[in-house]
C-alpha cells in the first residue's frame, strides 16, 4: 500500500472487562488469559472498559483504559502495567531525530 507505515506502532489484542470477569479467576495476566481462551501466546493486551466486573480481581496487563481500570479499582481490585514485550520487532528508538543519526 501506498503511504507511511510506521514501524515502530504498537499493537495490542484488545481484551473487555466482560471477558475478565468471565474467566472467574482471582489474578488475571497474559497467562490465564491464554489458557482461558481469550488471547494468542505472545500478544500484548489491553484492557477495555465494555462490560461491568462483580469481583475483585488482580489485572496485570500492558496497557488499560482509564475506564477500565476505574472499575476495577472500584470492585476492590487492582491493577499492574506490564513492560512491553517486543517479539521479532525493534522497539521504538530513544531519543529525537537528530540524536538518532
Amino acid at each position: 500500500m501506498k503511504g507511511f507505515n510506521n514501524p515502530f506502532r504498537v499493537e495490542y489484542y484488545a481484551v473487555n472487562l466482560d471477558a475478565v470477569d468471565s474467566l472467574g479467576v482471582a489474578e488475571v495476566d497474559p497467562a490465564s488469559l491464554v489458557a482461558g481462551g481469550v488471547a494468542h501466546k505472545g500478544q500484548m493486551i489491553k484492557v477495555l472498559g465494555r462490560g461491568k466486573i462483580t469481583r475483585a480481581v488482580k489485572v496485570s496487563v500492558h496497557a488499560i483504559s482509564k475506564s477500565a481500570q476505574e472499575a476495577i479499582v472500584a470492585a476492590g481490585g487492582s491493577v499492574v502495567i506490564l513492560p512491553p514485550t517486543f517479539r521479532g520487532v525493534r522497539p521504538p528508538a530513544k531519543g529525537s531525530q537528530f540524536t538518532n543519526r
